[in-house]
């Protein structure tokens, strides 16, 4: 499958140019509407089907199918449209600049470079000729960067034999990554005046024991154990607030606290833990009182290392790139997770760059032109076995 490596380079620059940062993030956003409607375009011109997912408020996914001759497995393609925001950095967010085979831009590497070598790929098949057994979905997303309503939305109404998200991982397959909880604490007290120390019980204070007891978990608990992949499991506070004023024991104190997952543990573990760590404060000291509500939850996502599409992308890389990629784990938590639970065998591969989320970010892009050829060759292959 031949890559046309400038129609790629225009392809990756006209993304970047469009503002799609994301509005859950940054109040105001732009959001997906329009990056979605120039990829329908540019679908349509490729002789694609066409789909829009509306989510609300001007965001969109947008869906281009490859339709294939039939008998063949369906292969995903999957990668995220938003961004992060665009203020603090030190380059042209949105002019994008190639030097020094580097494209910059915000969205170059997270994940423009990867899209573009997505719509690359399935470009040069279609250019090729080559008509594929299965169906080949080109699943271009919306909100990622915050709670992932775009592969929720995309994971009920399309299924797949595989997925392939397409993240930056320096062309390398990521084949397990965290999941995380948020969980709020309310650590509750006895709301008092400042001089009648009888009456009152301090709700700050009291989150203090909290606090040491999430350190001595993290310290002594998570550390033991361990994936392979992943290392140990975390628990931090994020946020912490409570009182009213100078004068007044504080009746409330709020506790805001990320768990990172490891592949065996799932929400209830996280559940389970709080409500374990509270009950043993409380037996220490019974003025010590809390709830607990883990009010938002991601898993963590990893694949069987038996899968057809894994064994795939590692044979094709070692034709292409002449070597096959190290399969490894990432902490952060990725779309692929989503997918996973669905029931779509999934893995993660992309390009290779720095500075995501960051002053200056950027994509190496040879690297998108490799994960493009890598891509092309995958439907070729993938798709046409039943």
């Amino acid at each position: 499958m031949n890559v046309d490596d400038r129609s790629l380079l225009e392809l990756l620059k006209d993304l970047i140019r469009i503002d799609s940062v994301n509005p859950s993030l940054v109040p105001g956003g732009k959001g997906e509407g329009d990056i979605a409607q120039y990829l329908g375009r540019y679908f349509d011109g490729l002789g694609l089907e066409v789909r829009y997912q509306d989510l609300g408020d001007g965001r969109k996914n947008v869906v281009g199918i490859l339709r294939g001759t039939g008998g063949g497995r369906t292969l995903m393609l999957n990668g995220h449209t938003d961004t992060v925001g665009l203020e603090g950095m030190t380059i042209d967010a949105l002019e994008p600049a190639y030097r020094g085979g580097q494209v910059y831009g915000r969205g170059s590497l997270d994940m423009k470079g990867g899209l573009a070598a997505m719509v690359g790929a399935a470009e040069a098949v279609v250019r090729s000729g080559f008509r594929p057994k299965g169906d080949i979905i080109l699943a271009c997303v919306a909100d990622e960067e915050f709670a992932s309503l775009g592969t929720e939305a995309i994971v009920s109404e399309y299924r797949a034999h595989g997925a392939i998200v397409c993240e930056p991982t320096g062309l390398d397959m990521v084949v397990a990554h965290k999941g995380f909880a948020w969980v709020n604490v309310d650590v509750l007290g006895v709301a008092a005046h400042g001089s009648l120390p009888q009456e009152g019980v301090d709700a700050i204070v009291k989150a203090g024991k909290l606090l040491v007891a999430l350190d001595d978990m993290a310290r002594s608990t998570l550390s033991q154990k361990a994936h392979p992949l992943l290392g140990s499991p975390s628990v931090h506070a994020s946020t912490i607030s409570g009182g009213n004023e100078l004068s007044t024991y504080p009746a409330l104190c709020r506790v805001q606290i990320e768990r990172r997952t490891i592949p065996g543990e799932d929400r209830q573990t996280v559940i389970g833990e709080m409500n374990a760590l509270i009950d043993s404060l409380h037996l220490a000291d019974p003025d010590f009182r809390a709830r607990q509500d883990c009010f938002f939850y991601r898993s963590p996502f990893e694949v069987s290392l038996d899968e057809p599409l894994l064994r795939c992308v590692t044979g094709v890389c070692g034709r292409i790139l002449g070597r096959e990629p190290e399969l490894i784990g990432t902490s952060a938590w990725l779309d692929s997770a989503v997918l996973s639970a669905s029931g779509i065998p999934t893995v993660v591969f992309g390009p290779l760059g720095r500075g995501a989320h960051s002053a200056e970010e950027s994509v190496d892009f040879g690297s998108v032109c490799d994960t493009a050829r890598v891509l092309a060759q995958i439907i070729a292959e993938f798709s046409s076995n039943s």
